[in-house]
């Protein structure tokens, strides 16, 4: 019978123990207070501050911040010593064609030649000269005349001859003149149009004609100072002569003109009048 009610005593300690738990897990205590109020009255007020501690070690630089905004243009400083000269430049383009200077004073005589030896070679002398030129002469008729063989074209009152021999504008003018012609100049369509077919059928690109501006920049004139009033052929966009030293003029194989440096060496047409019975 005690050890019925020692069991009993011992499940009721247990219950109870059970529902004091139960209650406290849901946050009050015994005395019906939340355990929240139970801590506030129960908390420890903060002391009073202490004194400053030492001064720490210096820390690692930071970060560099944003650029701040440009500052006032400053003073104009000294003049600093010259620099070493820089390397020199490239050469520009070739200047305009000049106005024609005036004529220059007359130069200092030159001092008296040595007198010549005598010649015993009498009358001679003066016929071995002569015949010299004339093989010289014949020697180039002979030449001129072998080329021309070789094909010409003739309108009603010229003839057209192509030389197939590269020279410089300057040359190719003497060269027709001292064989009694000029330079070819097509003053008509007619005219150009035979020259251009001849040199297309020849195998030719282009050939020097009698046209130039040596006397005035832009002022283009047949080689008998004609000016080109009533014809003329360019090319699309010709003449055009930025730099002043294109001052012949070149007929390509299609017919149409072009200026051309007058220095520069290729065939050329001759012209020459038919004479008249």
């Amino acid at each position: 019978m005690n050890g019925c009610r020692v069991l009993l005593r011992r499940n009721q300690f247990i219950l109870l123990l059970l529902f004091l738990l139960h209650f406290q897990s849901l946050g009050l205590d015994v005395d019906g207070r939340s355990a929240a109020e139970v801590c506030v009255t129960h908390t420890i007020s903060p002391g009073p501050k202490g004194d400053n501690g030492e001064r720490g070690d210096t820390g690692e630089e930071g970060k560099d911040g944003k650029v701040g905004r440009q500052g006032p243009k400053g003073v104009k400083g000294e003049l600093g010593d010259m620099g070493a000269q820089g390397d020199i430049g490239k050469s520009g383009p070739i200047g305009k064609k000049g106005d024609k200077g005036e004529k220059g004073l007359l130069g200092v005589p030159g001092e008296k030649g040595k007198a010549g030896t005598i010649c015993d070679c009498g009358r001679y002398r003066k016929v071995v000269g002569q015949l010299d030129i004339s093989v010289a002469r014949l020697k180039t008729s002979m030449k001129f005349i072998k080329n021309v063989i070789a094909g010409i074209r003739e309108t009603e009152e010229k003839f057209y001859y192509i030389v197939q021999e590269e020279k410089n504008y300057r040359e190719s003018l003497t060269h027709c003149r001292i064989r009694g012609g000029m330079l070819a100049m097509p003053k008509d369509e007619v005219v150009n149009t035979l020259i251009a077919d001849y040199v297309a059928k020849s195998g030719f690109f282009r050939v020097f004609i009698g046209v130039n501006d040596l006397e005035k920049e832009g002022q283009y004139v047949f080689t008998d100072n004609t000016p080109l009033q009533n014809y003329s052929n360019w090319k699309e966009g010709e003449p055009s002569d930025p730099y002043g030293h294109e001052d012949c003029v070149e007929m390509l194989s299609s017919g149409r003109w072009n200026d051309t440096e007058c220095h520069l060496t290729m065939y050329f047409v001759c012209e020459f009048v038919k004479k008249k019975n």
